[in-house]
């Protein structure tokens, strides 16, 4: 896995293309995918901004920074 942007970091805004939705990072850190076992170590923890369920992106690279407001 290639390194982690510097801009990737707890609070900040970052759009997910997958979902086609902005988040804020809540951590990175460890998660074990549940259905397949396998462990991400640096998996980044997303929720909506103001509230929401919370996502998990096991691959960084897919996010991208969001423009500022």
């Amino acid at each position: 896995m290639t390194k982690r942007p510097s801009w990737l970091r707890e609070g900040a805004r970052v759009l997910d293309p997958a979902k086609d939705c902005e988040g804020i990072v809540q951590f990175v850190g460890e998660f074990e995918d549940p259905a397949t076992r396998r462990i991400f170590s640096e998996a980044v923890f997303l929720r909506p901004e103001g509230g929401g369920r919370e996502w998990v992106i096991t691959d960084h690279q897919a996010l991208r920074q969001a423009d500022p407001r």
